[in-house]
């Protein structure tokens, strides 16, 4: 970051919550409030909710109950094909992807930066350049908090993973071009041109 502080993406599953028995909803519920108290920095969770496009699987349904040989699997095909836009016309069918950002900031100020803006702490306009040694001291500590959310998560049947560098050019592409997104995407990191 501009600061010198370091941040590291989690991806992490979900769990429909309403499916769970009130034994096992409080027992999610007790053991992430211990996984929360067990850490000693603040962790940022963001939500993204999307639409989802769906219009590849209509055409392969199309597609399918075009060549479809037996009637009626055509016809169950069809049938079904019409359920989906039906459902469609309903409402939006949107996918939900949950993220947990975990930060490290040398200077002690481990508040993220949205709190920091809220209560008028402002980062410096000069970006901060570090060594490589400090790079991958700093980037130790963060590894370590990292392998801290990744237990507990696990403790919580949740399965979670890093995010690569590749998969976060993509989450920061979809973000802030969710229209160009969806019709057009990335190529390989590799074929990406980066100004220097």
């Amino acid at each position: 970051m501009k600061d010198g502080s370091v941040r590291a993406v989690i991806l992490v599953s979900s769990v429909n919550f309403a499916l769970k028995s009130e034994d096992e909803q409080k027992a999610l519920i007790a053991g992430y409030v211990t996984m929360l108290n067990m850490l000693e920095y603040p962790l940022q969770i963001l939500i993204q909710s999307r639409k989802m496009n769906i219009d590849d699987y209509l055409n392969d349904l199309e597609e399918r109950a075009r060549v479809q040989t037996n009637e009626l699997l055509k016809i169950h095909t069809e049938d079904y094909l019409s359920y989906v836009r039906e459902i469609i016309t309903i409402g939006n069918i949107m996918s939900k992807k949950f993220y947990i950002i975990v930060s490290y900031d040398p200077g002690g100020h481990s508040r993220p930066s949205f709190i920091k803006r809220a209560i008028g702490v402002f980062t410096p306009t000069k970006v901060i350049r570090l060594k490589e040694s400090v790079f991958a001291k700093y980037r130790a500590y963060l590894d370590k908090r990292i392998d801290n959310v990744l237990s507990g998560l696990s403790n919580l049947s949740l399965r979670a993973v890093r995010l690569d560098t590749e998969s976060l050019i993509e989450l920061f592409y979809s973000t802030f071009n969710p229209d160009v997104s969806q019709a057009q995407k990335l190529g390989k990191i590799e074929e990406l041109q980066v100004e220097r």
